[in-house]
């Protein structure tokens, strides 16, 4: 018989945290946490096999399911002494997801089950208190029916405000007994009117209707959108943890609160969380209430005059402490944990490893192992390569001192500009159209992930440190401010005012999530730099790592952010970047116009001083560091105008013949260009353009030379070639120039041709290619593009339903096709070293700065790869988990 059902509580355990992919993070840290002794209520996990099971077999669970819950039940009920469903001494019971993958707020959770208008009366009894036992029960009537019955959030809470509106209350606290139990009686009405039958009375019925209902949440949008955005299988499921409840909100010696080991912000090792005296777990991180501080240290940072934790709740606090420290060095990683006090009696909730900034990490990483927690070579493996984006742009200039409108929460650092919106799916169509937005909210909900992904920042008006927004930006990266209380939006108005102020939607604002602050129009930013726990982690990476990582560069501004991201040269420079300004595309244009060779070397006459002076640049910044130059490639129609109007402009400008400047146009017109007239073909078409740039190349690697003391490493790469024969003819005109460089200046410039690698028929070819090609560089974008037969500018349409419906692993324009492209690019990596032993291999697509990529070219065994800027170090950092073995990971 299949085991659907673990255990956890008394001190032993079913299961453990090595089974998280059965029992997903929650369930088997609690059961991780109950073989420790440490305090955990009872409970038992329902498998994320049974998920598997609801969802292959039309919502159905096994067979055998029920009576192993009802068994687990029996268990719950010796050790917690009195039973599920029991009148006279109720035992209740929360029912909670938990995948493998920490997703938080994305699945639904049911609290306070086994309620019903007997138990609520016991429980009051039990409890000596009414009021706690009926604002219980309103709370489990809202959120079992919101989440098994569908019903609107809004619902319940408009009834809500429109009864404390009535009585004078501001506050939920202010309500008392008979408040609530007229509070329950509306809400059982609006079910019944809403559903034309009466709220569930039976627990057993109840416990069903949330188990269904969590395991439906692993299908709902929000946990397929996040499921989307972290490359989460949807194969994976949740399992569903039942687990017996303690309650906070029972008396002024109950609580509960969420806390980290370290500072998920800046990775400072200091316990760091918030708490609510007399609450629920929903009230922290929904951000309902102001949370209060775990720390004095905290509470004094953020200038509160409520108490925190450490001195309301002394005693607790040092219990806290001490299982927080133990729960750290157990799982050798920093713990984000859920916590409930119950009448004085500490209760663990929860246990994971904690959702942190990318700053964060790397402290953490670089932390831990200089205190002997972990080894260097854990240390790069705890960070995500993908998470060092968040490092890698701007930050408020620390001189600019902007005035400050408001002022909230640090919840995420960084910062962010854009305009303001105040619904998340209008943030999700801006972004689409290429602006820059900042999502404002009183506070987010699950609902709000798409949103939260395509805005650039987030404020919020209320909520925490740990409220869903700060988790949420956290692990996305992105700058968000919380609890800017002073901050009044309207919804309806789609505008916000603060000190006298109004801003609409569109209006331009700046936050700093670093500080905390929100700022009126743009700020002057600071660019960021590679330094502390970085740096530190980074050299630890480049003594692991075996590839060597180069930049995609052709501007002096691009390549000087390559050398200060740690690039070891350039693997590609693309020359047509060069053309397109000023006088350089009047000159690329009188060549395309030119009728004969003559005309087209008088053309390109004009280009060389300009050309020679780019290569030049980069050859000093790259000071001996290898620099790829490729050859123009891209079609020449790209260069010329195409309507009227334009080539009436362009043709006045240079003095030209309209209709001529039109017909030529016409003639270079393509159907597939990217298929066409373009790369090595141009080369052989017109060999003066080859000629042109081989000597503004050499030309420049002299001048270079002359003023660093240092020789220019030079290669020179032959795009979109599908045969030996074309690179041959090509080297030919090279090596022409080289010497005819030689002859007149006296100085013989080394140099290495190589070709780039992008066509099917080349890689099935590349062991004679190999023959005349010193070195040969992937072009994974245009192999994808012809190995698939997908254009990339076209694919948006249907790229996002393969990957929905399980035809494709991920997008392949992002990470590699490594059955298709990738067998090709071993192919040809095999072959090309057969020819030319030693050859050496790169990539320079955009699959250069992906960490699923760079772990296949390890294993192809690549000596390079080369991405923009930006992403060097996240290079850098997925070879040396690449190196070290094993795929990146995040605890991010």
């Amino acid at each position: 018989m299949t085991k659907w059902v673990y255990h956890f509580g008394a001190g032993t355990a079913d299961g453990s945290a090595a089974q998280r992919d059965l029992l997903g993070g929650k369930g088997a840290n609690l059961a991780e946490m109950a073989a420790l002794g440490l305090p955990v209520p009872p409970g038992f996990t329902i498998t994320t096999e049974v998920c598997s099971h609801f969802y292959a077999n039309g919502k159905t669970y096994p067979a055998d399911l029920e009576p192993q819950v009802e068994a687990a039940l029996t268990r719950l009920a010796e050790i917690a002494g009195h039973a599920f469903g029991e009148t006279n001494w109720p035992l209740l019971v929360s029912v909670r997801s938990g995948a493998r993958a920490s997703m938080p707020g994305m699945m639904d959770t049911v609290l306070n089950l086994g309620l019903n208008d007997e138990t609520v009366e016991a429980l009051a009894k039990i409890a000596r208190n009414e009021r706690f036992a009926y604002d219980s029960y309103r709370r489990f009537i809202e959120m079992y029916s919101t989440v098994v019955l569908g019903l609107g959030h809004h619902e319940f809470e408009d009834a809500l405000e429109h009864y404390k509106a009535g009585k004078g209350y501001a506050l939920d606290t202010e309500l008392s007994a008979e408040d609530w139990r007229a509070i329950v009686a509306t809400f059982k009405d609006i079910v019944e009117k809403a559903t034309s039958r009466p709220f569930p009375q039976d627990s057993r019925r109840q416990l069903w209707g949330a188990i269904g209902a969590v395991f439906s949440s692993w299908m709902n949008t929000r946990a397929a959108i996040y499921r989307q955005l972290h490359n989460i299988p949807e194969n994976w499921g949740t399992a569903v943890t039942v687990q017996a409840m303690v309650f906070g909100n029972m008396d002024d010696q109950s609580a509960t609160g969420v806390a980290f080991t370290r500072n998920p912000s800046t990775g400072a090792r200091e316990l760091f969380g918030e708490f609510l005296i007399n609450a629920q777990g929903e009230d922290v991180v929904a951000g309902i209430r102001t949370p209060q501080s775990i720390t004095e240290a905290a509470r004094r940072a953020g200038r509160s005059e409520r108490p925190s934790m450490e001195t309301a709740l002394p005693q607790i606090f040092a219990e806290f402490r001490a299982v927080a420290q133990r729960l750290e060095t157990h799982y050798r990683d920093m713990q984000d944990m859920e916590f409930t006090v119950e009448r004085g009696r500490l209760w663990m909730l929860q246990t994971r490893a904690g959702k942190r900034t990318a700053r964060a990490a790397l402290k953490i990483a670089v932390d831990m192992a200089d205190e002997g927690l972990i080894s260097r070579e854990e240390a790069i493996l705890r960070v995500d390569p993908l998470s060092l984006d968040q490092l890698l742009h701007p930050t408020i200039d620390p001189d600019a001192k902007p005035p400050i409108l408001a002022s909230g929460l640090p919840a995420s650092p960084g910062a962010a500009a854009g305009e303001i919106v105040f619904d998340a799916q209008e943030a999700e169509k801006l972004a689409a159209a290429g602006r820059k937005v900042i999502l404002v909210r009183v506070e987010t909900s699950p609902e709000d992930i798409g949103g939260m992904h395509a805005a650039e920042g987030i404020l919020t008006t209320r909520g925490g440190m740990t409220s869903h927004a700060a988790v949420v930006a956290r692990g996305m990266g992105k700058p968000c401010v919380c609890g800017a209380g002073a901050i009044r939006v309207s919804y309806e108005d789609q505008s916000f005012s603060v000190a006298g102020r109004r801003f609409a939607k569109g209006d331009l604002v700046t936050i700093d999530g670093s500080g905390g602050h929100v700022i009126a129009g743009a700020v002057t930013m600071h660019q960021p730099e590679v330094t502390g726990e970085f740096a530190v982690l980074m050299d630890w990476a480049d003594t692991a790592r075996r590839m060597r990582v180069r930049a995609n560069a052709e501007t002096p501004a691009d390549a000087r952010a390559a050398r200060r991201f740690g690039a070891e040269g350039v693997g590609l420079a693309r020359t047509e970047h060069m053309f397109f300004e000023g006088e350089r595309i009047v000159a690329v244009r009188e060549m395309i116009l030119a009728d004969d060779a003559a005309g087209r070397r008088a053309a390109l006459a004009k280009l060389l001083p300009m050309q020679r002076e780019d290569f030049e640049e980069l050859f000093e910044i790259m000071a001996g560091l290898p620099v790829t130059i490729r050859l123009l490639d891209p079609p020449l129609h790209e260069f010329l105008p195409h309507s009227d109007a334009e080539i009436a402009e362009v043709a006045r400008a240079m003095g030209a013949d309209p209709a001529k400047l039109r017909q030529r146009a016409r003639e270079l017109s393509e159907f597939n260009p990217m298929l066409g007239f373009r790369g090595v073909r141009l080369a052989i078409a017109f060999p003066e353009i080859v000629e042109m740039q081989a000597r503004a190349i050499f030309e420049a690697a002299i001048a270079a030379a002359a003023a660093t003391g240092v020789s220019a490493t030079i290669e020179i790469m032959v795009p979109l070639v599908f045969g030996r024969p074309e690179l041959d003819f090509v080297r030919a005109q090279v090596a022409a120039t080289a010497a005819a460089v030689t002859q007149e200046t006296g100085l013989s410039p080394r140099y290495q041709i190589g070709t780039m690698i992008e066509l099917p028929r080349a890689c099935l070819r590349a062991g004679e290619i190999a023959e005349t090609a010193e070195f040969f560089s992937f072009g994974t974008n245009d192999l994808t593009q012809t190995a698939l037969g997908v254009s990339r500018d076209d694919a948006g349409a249907f790229l996002g339903i393969y990957s929905q419906k399980g035809i494709l692993p991920a997008d392949p324009f992002v990470t590699i096709d490594q059955e298709g492209v990738g067998e090709l690019v071993r192919l040809a990596a095999t072959r090309a070293r057969a020819a030319r032993p030693g050859i050496k291999l790169g990539i320079c697509g955009e699959h250069g700065g992906d960490p699923a990529s760079i772990a296949f070219f390890e294993s192809v065994g690549l000596d390079y790869i080369s991405c923009s800027p930006f992403r060097v170090p996240i290079a850098r950092l997925a070879a040396a988990q690449a190196a070290l073995g094993k795929a990146a990971t995040s605890t991010a």
